[in-house]
């Protein structure tokens, strides 16, 4: 007998992706609450578990030991249902996360254009190790690069000239939709 392990679309856990500071966590938080899910911050996992920011993990530990514990946790939360997981810029760089999380998962991706993420830089700045000593042409050639591995989601949300409130609604009604279609 064939036994159906597909979870229903409604129970999937959601997975926000994005570049830093678009706002993952805030708007992951928002909708979390909407839906009464857990929020999962996997940046704000990893350094509980280390107890150090990501900064310093990179700094002491490594970024590869970083990336190691992100796979590990990410696929891990992904086989639980009714999460809602905000991911670190650079987590959907590695395949196998982003295989499972859109194999297992709502994969949304936040997308900021340029000319308004570079207003928010100095609010991030200092504790991102990946734009650390980095010209702001090396910053925007990192950004544009990184659009490419966002590309592959589920549904794109714009978020310029939205606040956050308006986004997270967004997110809940489109959600909302599709499972009654489904």
């Amino acid at each position: 007998m064939l036994v159906n392990r597909e979870v229903p679309l409604r129970e999937r856990s959601i997975v926000f992706i994005g570049f830093m500071g678009v706002g993952k966590t805030t708007i992951g938080k928002l909708v979390a609450k909407k839906l009464y899910r857990d929020f999962i911050d996997i940046d704000e996992e990893i350094q509980k578990e280390y107890n150090m920011p990501v900064s310093q993990i990179f700094e002491k530990i490594g970024e590869k030991a970083f990336r190691e514990r992100e796979k590990s946790l990410i696929t891990s939360l992904c086989d639980q249902k009714l999460k809602i997981l905000s991911l670190g810029g650079g987590a959907f760089l590695q395949e196998e996360i982003k295989k499972v999380c859109l194999s297992k998962c709502i994969v949304f991706f936040l997308d900021l254009s340029w000319e308004s993420w570079k207003d928010r830089i100095s609010l991030i700045i200092d504790s991102r190790p990946v734009l650390q000593g980095k010209s702001i042409d090396e910053i925007e050639e990192l950004f544009n690069k990184r659009q490419e591995i966002y590309a592959v989601h589920h549904s794109k949300v714009e978020t310029d000239n939205h606040d956050v409130e308006e986004v997270a609604q967004f997110i809940v009604d489109s959600l909302k939709l599709a499972w009654e279609l489904n």
